[in-house]
């Protein structure tokens, strides 16, 4: 199959046109239990579609390389489905690893919740590799010293033993450029008009994507969308590949594919026709 390019197709029927270990990044966001319709499609994915699909993309992953599985969980019945986790953990039966289990908090969350509960702000972001990850480039932030602080190159803690005794630490940090925490906020509802329900933002996708692959490596999203991964990939410099089967979702991934105009303009003719 070519690359940079999206295919509308299930990602089923697609991923087993891949060879083995030819990904280097998976980076995508499945339907969430039945929170979303996707237009009619998608009300036949469940647990064993998902399991199908795994073994695929632990197939087709290259070793030391990375998955990046955004996913949240229904309520039904006051119950929350717990979905997220068991998919987490199916990941690691293949022989994945659970590298992180990141977080991706809404500033500006629907209000979603219930008269008896809070409302939901997060979902989450599981970081599974295929052995140690071959790539990290790290993210950093500004933090400032809550305490006021001068002695900024060293920090001492108290380290807490199995026994529950207790041993004076000191680390040295790097204050003025510290390593990103693995909480990150993002802004909702800036979906380009795409006409999808989900669409996450544009910046997870970049900062994902630099953090766990380098220019010219190959990014599959099999749930691509309206084409945000495709498209931090031709800012990125890297390659992708995409499978959306909801012919909707596919046009408009393409035609934001087209107007792109970004350093990295990688890809050929688009769709595939």
């Amino acid at each position: 199959m070519d690359l940079n390019k999206i295919y509308n197709m299930d990602c089923l029927d697609g991923l087993k046109n891949l060879e083995d270990n030819s990904i280097d990044l998976v980076l995508t966001s499945p339907p969430y239990d039945n929170l979303r319709t996707y237009e009619g499609i998608g009300d036949e994915w469940d647990f064993n579609t998902f399991t199908l699909i795994a073994e695929q993309l632990f197939r087709v992953l290259k070793d030391n390389g990375v998955i990046v599985w955004v996913v949240g969980d229904a309520t039904i019945d006051g119950c929350e489905t717990g979905t997220s986790f068991k998919q987490a953990l199916h990941f690691v039966s293949l022989g994945l690893n659970l590298h992180d289990t990141m977080i991706y908090y809404k500033d500006n969350p629907c209000p979603i919740g219930g008269s008896n509960r809070y409302y939901q702000s997060f979902e989450y972001m599981f970081v599974l590799s295929k052995g140690a990850p071959k790539t990290f480039n790290a993210l950093t932030e500004p933090r400032r010293n809550k305490w006021n602080d001068t002695r900024t190159e060293r920090v001492k803690y108290v380290q807490r033993n199995a026994d529950g005794s207790t041993v004076k630490k000191a680390v040295k940090i790097n204050t003025e450029d510290p390593k990103r925490r693995n909480v990150w906020c993002y802004t909702m509802g800036q979906s380009d008009h795409t006409g999808h329900p989900a669409v996450f933002p544009y910046k997870l996708a970049l900062d994902h994507i630099c953090s766990w692959s380098n220019k010219g490596d190959v990014v599959l999203d099999p749930f691509m969308g309206s084409g945000t991964t495709a498209m931090a990939c031709a800012q990125m410099g890297r390659k992708f590949i995409g499978f959306e089967k909801n012919v909707n979702y596919y046009k408009a991934a393409n035609e934001r594919l087209r107007k792109f105009t970004g350093p990295f303009r990688i890809f050929g003719n688009i769709g595939n026709e």
